[in-house]
């Protein structure tokens, strides 16, 4: 079986795919985070994140893989070396949405995320698994939230928190709204951009996570996929 879901940055695709992928002995495929290790790259070496030739290169060479932690958690490793921690800094999310517009960037990946899903069952998550990567998905969502619910989320994972599970997490109030501002903008260039935008498939199921418990979203997409393995 194969999961796509889709959404924008902060809806909670990361931690629903990790937990399904847990109970369900799927492979996870965090596409997202494959986009990041280029643009982690990209800062190392200096190289403008809008420098499509330059970008495209690096891409063209890159290897990544995934792994597991000690505690259970996917690791990134990029060139043999481990980029979980790196990644996932405000600077990668500055320039993210950049390097990922780029067509031999996107070209690159989605054949790397074509391989993985060819292994085995995979929950891939990002913004065009339904769309592009997988458009023949057994299962494919869309998950949402509002920009507020997405914003405080984040800033809670920034924080050392997960909002997923400690939805009553207290958050610095300067530094939600800092990142709310980011999300706006990049909700904006993944709609936006020309290549492989950030859209809803035609077949896509649609969750709106704002109000919703994570266990609720969790059940909520497990059942979609019990209707598919009883149909």
């Amino acid at each position: 079986m194969i999961v796509a879901i889709d959404g924008p940055a902060g809806s909670g695709k990361s931690s629903v795919a990790r937990r399904i992928a847990k109970e369900r002995q799927l492979t996870l495929l965090d596409t997202g985070a494959m986009y990041r290790a280029i643009t982690w790259e990209c800062l190392q070496e200096g190289i403008d994140p809008t420098d499509e030739s330059a970008v495209g290169r690096l891409a063209d060479q890159a290897h990544i893989d995934f792994g597991t932690a000690a505690d259970g958690s996917q690791t990134v490793a990029l060139n043999g070396t481990d980029v979980t921690q790196q990644i996932r800094t405000p600077q990668v999310d500055q320039n993210v949405s950049a390097v990922s517009a780029i067509h031999e960037v996107r070209k690159a990946m989605v054949e790397l995320q074509r391989q993985m899903g060819a292994q085995g069952d995979v929950i891939a998550e990002g913004r065009d698994i339904g769309t592009t990567v997988f458009p023949n998905a057994d299962v494919k969502i869309f998950l949402t939230a509002s920009p507020e619910a997405r914003a405080f989320r984040r800033t809670a994972q920034r924080e050392g928190m997960d909002a997923a599970i400690q939805a009553d997490a207290q958050v610095n109030a300067r530094e939600q709204e800092k990142i709310l501002q980011d999300l706006i903008r990049r909700d904006q260039l993944d709609s936006s951009r020309a290549e492989s935008p950030l859209r809803q498939a035609e077949d896509a199921h649609h969750i709106d996570s704002s109000d919703l418990t994570f266990d609720q979203v969790v059940s909520q997409i497990e059942a979609l996929m019990d209707e598919v393995t009883n149909a």
